[in-house]
């Protein structure tokens, strides 16, 4: 479960501040401030770091099925490329279904991957792409 909570501008500031840019959200920076960490195996079920629940109203998948019918095959490598910031994320498909996003963890969904990376709601299946360019929702 997420909370909504309000800072001011000197509160974020300092989240700003602790935070590596491009990688943290404001709550992994307050689990650092907090010294709770994430151990190395994952949050719990209810982290926001860790849960893979999607976008309210929005179907979820993860690519298990992607793997079961041939679209992507274990081990393939995609890509999400985030012209407006000039920043490509790189992920490989594992044999289970999830993926594993270079820099930062194991997810269990694109949607999860892409919301922790951009730090708001988007969808896996529009921005994560194979390496020929195919977004997951054209496979």
């Amino acid at each position: 479960m997420t909370r909504t909570i309000r800072i001011d501008d000197e509160v974020f500031e300092a989240l700003q501040a602790l935070a590596e840019p491009l990688v943290d959200t404001p709550n992994s920076a307050l689990r650092k401030l907090l010294k709770l960490d994430l151990p190395a195996s994952g949050g719990t079920p209810a982290d926001p770091e860790t849960d893979d629940q999607g976008e309210e109203g929005l179907p979820q998948y993860g690519l298990a099925d992607f793997l079961k019918d041939g679209r992507l095959k274990a081990g393939q490598r995609l890509v999400w490329n985030r012209r407006n910031l000039r920043r490509e994320y790189r992920a490989e498909v594992l044999g289970n279904g999830n993926l594993r996003v270079e820099g930062l963890r194991v997810f269990g969904t694109p949607s999860r991957a892409a919301v922790v990376i951009a730090g708001n709601q988007q969808s896996g299946m529009r921005v994560w792409c194979t390496e020929d360019g195919v977004r997951l929702m054209d496979l």
